[in-house]
């Protein structure tokens, strides 16, 4: 039996905070979930950005938070104890990054070695954070409830960047530029998060029927934010805003799927179901 797993970015392809689901988006979806195919959603959003998203979107898959930092799954996905993983709520959670905490009390010790003020989100009002992201107050404060990833704010040269990643290198952690904020991060990243998830459907379905093949299929618009680019079995790239395709590190049989955001998203679920029935 051919058995798939989703991995989608949340991002740019889903409703963001506020926006609907289409009714092109929910077809997918509910076809999708009509043939028992999990959707995990992959984001830089925090646990609390996210949930509010699921509800909406009627999702009760994993989802990985804050690029690969976490993994959160509900009970009964799995019918197998989870390596590493711990009781959260209402998931059991397998944690990759760094604590929060950690990472402030790090940033704090960059910002003294190179004597100039690093503004991190922890620093930051919600007017600030609104201001700089153009989130609503309540999208703020979500955004605001960070676990595992520091944003933060640099002003000066380039040789000033290059020492703070010098800085954060040298304690173990990561430093990423993101399209407004820098962001301080341990080491984990959304491959190995989608890596975990895969071997976990891979022993439950082959516990089921040892014959069952699972191929993975990886849909986004930016292909440094797909996991398992490399090795993953149909990677689907959507259109951006502007109407090209990301050309970084393409695939030679990467699918391009006319289409941006959720309209692009859904029609490419849904062909790729007929094409695979």
């Amino acid at each position: 039996m051919r058995r798939f797993v989703f991995f989608t970015d949340l991002d740019h392809c889903l409703p963001a905070q506020g926006g609907s689901l289409t009714d092109h988006g929910r077809s997918a979806l509910d076809a999708l979930k009509s043939f028992h195919i999990p959707v995990v959603l992959l984001s830089g959003k925090t646990r609390a950005e996210i949930e509010p998203l699921r509800e909406r979107l009627r999702h009760t898959d994993p989802f990985i938070v804050e690029n690969g930092a976490a993994v959160f799954i509900p009970p009964q996905t799995f019918d197998f104890p989870l390596e590493r993983s711990r009781r959260r709520a209402a998931y059991d959670v397998i944690e990759l990054g760094t604590p929060y905490a950690m990472l402030r009390d790090v940033l704090k010790q960059i910002e003294d070695a190179v004597n100039t003020p690093l503004h991190g989100f922890g620093d930051l009002s919600l007017d600030d954070i609104m201001r700089a992201t153009g989130l609503s107050r309540q999208e703020a404060l979500r955004a605001k409830l960070r676990e595992y990833d520091e944003p933060f704010l640099m002003n000066g040269p380039a040789s000033l960047l290059e020492e703070i990643r010098r800085q954060i290198a040298a304690r173990g952690l990561r430093c990423t530029r993101g399209e407004r904020f820098f962001h301080l991060t341990g080491g984990n990243d959304a491959s190995r998060a989608a890596d975990i998830l895969l071997r976990c459907y891979r022993r439950k379905w082959q516990g089921l029927d040892r014959a069952a093949d699972v191929e993975t299929v990886v849909i986004g618009d930016s292909m440094s934010h797909l996991p398992l680019r490399a090795n993953a079995d149909r990677l689907v790239l959507l259109q951006k805003p502007d109407g090209s395709y990301d050309t970084d590190g393409d695939r030679p049989d990467c699918i391009r799927a006319p289409g941006i955001e959720c309209a692009g998203w859904s029609e490419a679920v849904l062909d790729l179901l007929q094409n695979a029935a």
